[in-house]
Order: structure tokens, then sequence, then C-alpha cells
């Protein structure tokens, strides 16, 4: 099984995806980046600083705006107590949202704007401006459902799997085997984690809610910490 970004719940996995990146797909990607050191920090799924992220953001705004003119994503930083977040939408919903740190998160934006032949522009939309609302309320523990439309990107197996996991209760749990039973394949639980791990629009789509199997927290792209903090904040304490 060929993944497409580190697994939110399995701390082995960018050396798995690393390994997975063609030769052609990294040559591309230095390529396209006037920083061969920033594309190859991107590659291996490391964290770059904010204002490392800020210069591949400005470097595929202007790449994908002269290939495309017919989508333009917004993007915005949302600040909170466990570190930046970015926020990428459209006028009428979210398409990805991840912490800075998030193994990966390179490779994600670019992936999104091929997939969808967009380029990325400066600006807030209402997409944008309801969940700069809504996060940090729900960091502080006031808000447990968001309202703000989501566009989610994957298969039809994964968006079932991100269905399911949008039905886990607040405060609570669920492991990848339970999750494979209530779709009606019991066995399919390393499919569940894979479609797990595809998740691009964080928090809302919770896969910080998915254990393993016996309670243990398994792992989390932003490190055990965020997971631990994550679950604690809903009342599922560790």
């Amino acid at each position: 099984m060929v993944y497409l970004r580190g697994d939110c719940n399995r701390p082995n996995f960018p050396i798995r995806y690393t390994e997975r990146v063609s030769k052609f797909v990294i040559a591309k990607l230095k390529k396209s980046m006037k920083s061969k050191r920033l594309a190859a920090q991107d590659l291996k799924n490391s964290a770059p600083s904010r204002e490392e992220f800020e210069e591949m953001l400005k470097l595929w705004e202007k790449k994908h705006e002269q290939k495309s003119k017919a989508k333009a994503l917004n993007y915005t930083w949302i600040e909170s107590p466990l570190g930046s977040i970015l926020a990428i939408a459209d006028e009428k919903a979210l398409y990805l949202l991840e912490f800075l740190d998030c193994r990966g998160l390179g490779w994600e934006v670019e992936r999104l704007l091929i997939n969808y032949n967009a380029h990325l522009a400066p600006g807030l939309s209402d997409p944008l401006r309801l969940i700069e609302r809504e996060l940090p309320l729900y960091f502080k523990g006031k808000l447990r459902e968001f309202t703000t439309p989501v566009n989610p990107t994957g298969t039809l197996f994964q968006k079932r799997v991100w269905g399911e996991l949008m039905k886990i209760p607040y405060g609570e749990t669920r492991s990848y085997a339970e999750i494979a039973k209530a779709l009606g394949k019991p066995t399919a639980f390393r499919a569940v984690a894979g479609a797990n791990g595809a998740n691009q629009l964080a928090i809302i789509i919770p896969c910080h809610r998915v254990i393993n199997t016996g309670g243990a927290l398994g792992g989390y792209s932003g490190g055990l910490p965020k997971k631990e903090w994550l679950l604690h904040l809903e009342g599922r304490g560790a």
C-alpha cells in the first residue's frame, strides 16, 4: 500500500513514506524550489520554521498561479496553544488544516495544488474567517462541534473512514479495529489506518481520537504530547 502523507497514528510512517517517493518526484520537487535545502527538508518530512514554510508557500503561489487561473485557494495561519496551524480554503470550504510541524506538510500543500489545478492567493475566504473564530473556542474548551464547511480530498473508502471518525463523540476514542467493524469490514483495520493517516483536516476530522487497541496512545504526526494534550482537553486523559 502506498500512503500519501504522514500517518497521524503511526510513528514510523515517515520513513516508509520517504522510501516510496520516486527519484523522479524528488528531482522535480527540488527543481521547482529555489532552495534545495528547503526541498530536501520537506521531502524528509521534517518541520521547517514558519518563516521557511512561508518562503515555500510564496514559491508555490507564484509557480501554480502561472499554471492555473481557474481556482484560487486562500491560506492563513492560526496560532494555538500547540503551535501554528495552517488553514487553506476556497470561498466555499476548508481543504486543509494542519499543524506546522506535521510531518510531510509541505508535500500535502503541493499535492493539494496539483490535484485541484489551483494556486495559492492571499486573502481570507468565509471558511477561513469561520475557522479563525472556531479554533480558539475549541482550544478553550468552549466548542465541541465545528460548523466550518470542509471539502475532504480522498478516495471513497477514505471518506467513509473519515465519516466514522467524525462520529466519534467529543471526549471518547476508538481503535482502528472498531472503526473497521463499524464499516462492515472487520479485517480492514490496516486500510482504516491508512485512511486515517491521509486526513488533511486535523481536529475537525479527529484522527487524534483514534488510539491503539488496548488503550495505548499510538502515534501522532505532530508528536505524542499534542495528541495527549488534545485528549485531555476533551476530557479523555490517557
